[in-house]
């Protein structure tokens, strides 16, 4: 079975380097260290330089066969509105200018009052595959509004899908685990990043240690087999392309052991057809 897709977060490369070098420079980069998908982030973007002419961009990630996931700090809901944020729409338009089959938002401050009927309107006219993640913030970052977002989702048989940050529970102190269990069966990303306190006690990413790793095997049980994968943590090093290389290839042997016994009860079942 072919190994998962992974992806890099741009931001992983620094966020002023990328402003100063423009999202589409990295491309050969990601291409080189067998990277599947590229993850824009709009926030990197810089006004009047690089990456103003999305279509080209969108040219450039389709000429090196990538998948491309377009990163936006939207939160779908605001404050005290039953509407979806008026934003999402020149978003989903930006998202598809670059070519993006994905578009990767917050949840923001969902709650029974949000009219998410609405969102599928807003959806409709566009070919763009709404991600919502579990963003730092108190209202976009618990468990519960997750589990009731998905619940009407699935409900209305609306396809969207979550993107699992693993790092991101910890600033309100949620359990990923208990995340995990709850919402794995509506995971279609998995944002990887490792979180330690620095000197200055702030929670900051960092790349995984062998423990993450372990813990994040037992998270991904909960999720569908070969989840697409991004790294989203600092990558550093005299040698970028070889710290890439090596991170890519990590991230993608990720819950491969949980693949292969599962191909083998598929063939074992298969045999007494």
């Amino acid at each position: 079975m072919p190994l998962p897709s992974v992806a890099i977060s741009l931001g992983a490369f620094g966020a002023d380097r990328v402003r100063e070098q423009g999202q589409a420079s990295f491309i050969p980069l990601l291409v080189d260290a067998g990277v599947k998908r590229i993850e824009l982030r709009e926030e990197l973007f810089s006004p009047g330089v690089h990456d103003q002419d999305f279509p080209a961009l969108a040219r450039a990630i389709q000429a090196q066969g990538l998948e491309c996931l377009y990163s936006a700090p939207l939160e779908l809901w605001l404050e005290g509105d039953t509407q979806p944020n008026p934003e999402l729409k020149p978003t989903l338009e930006r998202a598809t200018a670059c070519g993006a089959f994905w578009l990767k938002v917050s949840l923001g401050h969902f709650g029974e009052h949000c009219d998410v009927a609405a969102l599928a309107d807003r959806l409709a006219p566009y070919d763009v595959h709404l991600l919502v993640e579990n963003d730092q913030t108190e209202q976009g970052g618990r468990i519960e509004p997750f589990v009731q977002f998905f619940a009407q989702i699935t409900a209305l048989q609306m396809p969207i899908g979550m993107t699992f940050d693993i790092g991101n529970w910890r600033w309100q102190e949620q359990s990923a685990s208990d995340a995990a269990q709850q919402l794995g069966r509506y995971v279609e990303y998995l944002h990887c990043k490792a979180i330690r306190v620095n000197a200055a006690g702030k929670l900051i990413a960092v790349p995984p240690a062998p423990a993450d790793l372990q813990a994040w095997e037992q998270l991904i049980t909960h999720m569908p087999v070969n989840l697409p994968r991004a790294i989203e943590y600092p990558l550093q090093g005299d040698d970028l392309l070889q710290v890439t290389r090596q991170q890519v290839a990590l991230l993608a042997r990720l819950g491969q052991s949980r693949s292969t016994q599962s191909n083998a009860t598929e063939a074992e079942a298969l045999s007494h057809v």
